[in-house]
């Protein structure tokens, strides 16, 4: 007799309150064990998919159920969704396991929605307009790398605020590029190439600070080093792998500048830079750095939100603020034709 068909596979974006889940595969990404004003222990996690996010509670919880459920990776509710402060949210009555192979943990990922090897291709056409000699070799050495360049078209760009998806790496560091290409032009005392230089690595240390294999969490190399010292590390491991090759001292002062740019373009102690911006080079890439980042984090709070009628989303802890949805001025719809 045959096996009655599985339910299909509601996206996270899509649940809404009312809603029941029945065995479905979530990615689980974050859990806590918490306490109750009454005593008692309930679990709030958060699962996602490519859509989106769902925060997620398990009332009258306990210790074994918390340590049945993996620190990320996937697992089987069941549940029915809520309405919390405008918000969908999944309350739990049941997890299950997912067997090593049942599924594959990547399409749970969210990823970007441009293509990887189209924007790999333009941001090469960027840096190859460098001109210094010495910067140009350095930024090839880390480009030419293949595991290098497949790791930074995998990466996300952070494991939850903005551009947190795969390829959200290479998507955020051309955007920069682009972006500087656009505005440099306009600021004729600061160097290019060191700007585009900078730009490509800023980020680097993400391939090695961030694991994006079944969810996006910090390595043990991302907890202890951190992706600004990362990067200026391999700085200086390949400029002193091209001096043993070419027998010729790369610049000092090329590379200080192009290392202060990595350890400066958070632009305050408080954020993890070493160092605060004290070039043009170094204030340029944190400004666009922050530009870029602030933007993609309203745009995804906005579309993220699924209080249409409201004309602000939730609270967003990375902005400090609510963000305001309205478009003010978007043109009107046309008039409907006549009959």
């Amino acid at each position: 007799m045959n096996q009655p068909a599985a339910p299909a596979r509601r996206p996270v974006a899509e649940l809404r309150a009312g809603e029941r889940v029945d065995d479905q595969v979530f990615l689980l990404t974050q859990k806590d064990l918490r306490t109750t004003t009454t005593g008692s222990l309930y679990i709030h996690a958060v699962f996602a998919d490519q859509s989106g996010q769902l925060v997620a509670r398990m009332w009258n919880a306990s210790q074994s159920v918390y340590d049945s459920m993996p620190e990320s990776g996937l697992l089987r509710i069941r549940g029915r969704v809520e309405s919390y402060k405008g918000r969908p949210q999944m309350i739990i009555d049941g997890v299950r396991a997912v067997a090593p192979g049942e599924v594959d943990p990547t399409e749970f990922l969210p990823r970007t929605r441009f293509d990887i090897d189209e924007m790999w291709s333009r941001l090469k056409a960027v840096l190859r307009t460098i001109e210094n000699p010495d910067l140009l070799a350095l930024i090839g050495a880390f480009v030419n790398d293949p595991a290098f360049a497949e790791s930074f078209k995998r990466s996300p760009a952070a494991r939850t605020n903005h551009h947190a998806f795969l390829g959200g790496l290479l998507e955020h560091t051309l955007n920069l590029l682009e972006l500087a290409v656009l505005v440099l032009p306009r600021y004729p005392d600061v160097s290019r190439d060191l700007v585009l230089a900078g730009v490509f690595l800023h980020d680097a240390g993400k391939t090695a600070e961030l694991a994006c294999d079944t969810s996006f969490n910090y390595t043990n190399e991302g907890q202890l080093v951190g992706h600004i010292v990362q990067a200026a590390i391999w700085i200086h491991q390949r400029a002193a792998a091209l001096e043993a090759k070419s027998g010729k001292a790369f610049p000092r002062d090329v590379l200080n500048a192009l290392t202060h740019i990595i350890i400066a373009h958070h632009g305050q102690y408080e954020f993890g830079s070493p160092k605060l911006p004290a070039t043009r080079e170094a204030v340029f890439v944190h400004y666009l750095d922050n530009l870029d980042a602030k933007l993609t984090m309203m745009s995804a709070a906005i579309s993220g939100d699924p209080d249409a009628a409201s004309d602000w989303t939730p609270w967003v802890q990375a902005l400090g603020t609510k963000v305001f949805k309205k478009d003010v001025l978007r043109a009107p719809a046309p008039p409907a034709a006549p009959d």
